[in-house]
């Protein structure tokens, strides 16, 4: 009998995906364990083995196919004795799993009428368009009218090489250049004219709620602004979602600390030194291991939320943001407090590297207990981060500055300071136990022996 092959779901999160390519044809003959294809999921780019031998007798979703379900059928596999013959009736078996050709149209047919009815909808809001003696309508944006009115201009004489046709300030001003002396009109500007236009002012969602804000799309065609779609890839999606559930269900609160580093930079400089090229560890290595041994020595703030109990974590598993071409993404440094300095180094540097190329495991960046961001090589000084749930805290950490200070024999000295920012959930992690962590955060990173013996 013919073996389906399907969408795996290769994250717990993960719902849908993109067939980003397939490393097989139909005809291929394939055994257990060989990679057959690549999926992009929400956060890399993952290879996909068989799980049985055969010969592909079909690929169901071409590659570059995106927003493919968990589940959905993708391909087909024929057993050593078995010819193409044996499609037949497994196909037609299969049929109900997926929508008839009729039954696709229909619904493309309905969404085409649902969308234009909603385009009416959206018309009958908007002021009618000014017409022509002809009673043709002039489609033109509000600067442009405003740039027509003051230069003495008839719309009605003008082709416009915006969207649709319409009137934008680039055809304004080529029509100015072709005038001598065009006159302003005597009219002035009214508040009204200073604002957009109700349909561009208006925010424009999909379920027609405000809670969004103005499409951006539309403000920049209404007003004739250049601009370059980059389409969103699945991490972006992903990635812009759970921020926006952060922001939405999880009670911020935000702690801010100023913490003194010239003894880890001291020691960083010793460490690096005697290393002799062998490796090399960094100030946001130091600040991880200092994550780490904090929340051992105060475990109150090393928890999740859940309705029914705060789970306390036993070890310190620490993800660190990084950067990637496709969006943020934050591998994790599991039992961050067992490992030495050295080990963090290397295995961050690792992660970095395959994060941004995309090839991370599941395991890799899911999950976490605590989240470290740091934009200090930037030049940032002080930000806000948003909480990576079901995490509770974020620590953001800026740029080291240098400036004067008061020390303990009221004399005054040039020390470097980091300003950190923790963003805890409310609900599991209050004020006093943030501030608390941060006073532990503060002994190790102000003298870091304590956390190296």
């Amino acid at each position: 009998m013919p073996t389906k092959i399907l969408m795996p779901a290769l994250s717990p999160t993960m719902t849908e995906g993109n067939l980003a390519k397939w490393l097989v044809k139909e005809g291929d003959t394939v055994e257990s364990g060989d990679v057959i294809a690549e999926i992009e999921t929400d956060k890399a780019t993952m290879e996909v083995e068989a799980v049985d031998e055969g010969k592909v007798a079909k690929i169901i979703v071409a590659e570059g196919t995106e927003g493919v379900p968990v589940n959905e059928l993708i391909a087909i596999l024929l057993e050593e004795d078995e010819d193409e013959s044996a499609l037949e009736g497994f196909e037609a078996s299969n049929d109900s799993a997926a929508p008839s050709a009729p039954a696709q149209d229909e619904e493309k047919s309905q969404n085409s009428s649902d969308k234009k009815a909603d385009d009416d909808q959206k018309a009958a809001s908007v002021p009618a368009a000014p017409q022509t003696s002809s009673g043709k309508r002039i489609f033109a944006s509000p600067l442009a009218r405003r740039m027509a009115e003051q230069a003495g201009l008839d719309l009605s004489t003008i082709t416009g090489s915006g969207p649709r046709g319409r009137i934008v300030k680039a055809d304004i001003e080529a029509a100015q250049s072709g005038k001598t002396a065009a006159t302003p009109a005597a009219t002035q500007e009214t508040a009204q004219d200073k604002t957009p236009s109700a349909s561009a002012a208006a925010p424009a969602t999909a379920g027609g709620s405000a809670a969004s804000g103005p499409d951006a799309k539309q403000l920049a065609d209404s007003y004739g602004m250049e601009y370059e779609e980059i389409p969103n890839n699945n991490m972006r999606k992903v990635v812009a979602k759970r921020l926006l559930e952060s922001k939405q269900t999880v009670p911020h609160f935000y702690l801010t600390v100023e913490l003194q580093i010239d003894k880890l930079l001291k020691t960083r400089s010793e460490i690096n030194k005697k290393a002799d090229g062998a490796f090399k560890v960094s100030v946001n290595d130091f600040f991880i291991k200092a994550v780490a041994t904090a929340l051992q020595s105060y475990p109150a703030a090393n928890v999740s939320w859940t309705d029914n109990a705060i789970l306390q974590y036993k070890h310190s598993d620490i993800s660190v943001a990084v950067a990637t071409p496709n969006g943020l993404i934050t591998p994790i440094i599991k039992k961050a407090e067992t490992k030495g300095l050295r080990t963090i180094s290397e295995e961050m540097k690792d992660l970095a590297t395959r994060a941004r190329a995309g090839k991370l495991k599941p395991e890799e960046f899911q999950g976490g207990s605590f989240s470290v961001s740091n934009l200090g090589m930037f030049g940032v000084q002080e930000f806000d981060a948003i909480i990576n749930p079901p995490q509770s805290c974020i620590l953001a950490v800026g740029a080291g500055t240098k400036k004067p200070y008061v020390d303990g024999d009221d004399e005054i000295q040039i020390g470097t300071f980091v300003q950190c920012t923790l963003s805890v959930d409310h609900r599991s992690v209050d004020g006093a136990v943030g501030a608390e962590y941060l006073q532990h955060l503060k002994r190790y990173i102000e003298d870091p022996l304590e956390m190296l013996v």
